[in-house]
């Protein structure tokens, strides 16, 4: 089966696909991972990408949608892939057709206001590099698990992530429609619990 994940930052939508991918036996390529090892590697792509991020600038959609179809073509993606963070716009998604169509996308969706919550609340430990909400501890300082000092990333205050969310619903609303278009759109309720969303992603699927 070949997957593409979306969904917005906060979604879940990274631990979700690391659970359906083994629940289906497929390869989780997140874009992230996919750009390290490429680099890591010296392939010929990813040093293309690799002078692109030395020199600061972003990689260009041709390198990127090249680096997808290499990792793509290796052996464990013969039973299929799930990919997270690919496509991120309309012209990646048309090219990723021509690679290996997608038999589903799934959406994660979660109200605005709802991962605001979610994301401001997150606390990270520098020690055992855990990570928590503060609704769900007594000291929003203190680390439950090493007694570590907790922290807030930079990314995680309001205002950088109200303008990740502007940049996200910008770029992957034409891909909803995109993908709507073309039969293969998974809606998904990620508001819920961890394990309801999983339970829904798996019976829509399977």
């Amino acid at each position: 089966m070949k997957l593409v994940f979306l969904g917005p930052p906060g979604a879940g939508k990274g631990t979700q696909a690391a659970k359906v991918s083994k629940a289906l036996n497929i390869a989780h390529i997140s874009t992230g991972d996919m750009f390290r090892q490429a680099i890591g590697e010296g392939t010929k792509v990813g040093l293309k990408a690799k002078s692109f991020i030395d020199a600061g600038k972003l990689v260009p959609d041709h390198v990127t949608i090249e680096m997808v179809e290499e990792r793509l073509g290796k052996d464990d993606c013969k039973n299929g892939y799930l990919l997270d963070g690919f496509p991120r716009n309309v012209e990646q998604a048309i090219a990723l057709d021509k690679i290996a169509r997608p038999d589903y996308v799934v959406n994660i969706a979660v109200p605005d206001e709802h991962l605001l919550s979610r994301l401001t609340g997150r606390r990270v430990c520098p020690d055992c590099k855990g990570t928590f909400h503060i609704s769900r501890l007594e000291d929003e300082h203190v680390c439950p698990d090493c007694s570590g000092k907790l922290y807030q990333r930079p990314d995680d205050s309001e205002q950088t992530i109200k303008a990740r969310l502007d940049v996200y619903h910008t770029s992957t609303s034409p891909l909803e429609k995109y993908y709507s278009d073309c039969g293969t759109l998974v809606m998904i309720d990620g508001a819920r619990d961890p394990e309801d969303v999983l339970r829904q992603i798996l019976d829509k699927l399977v």
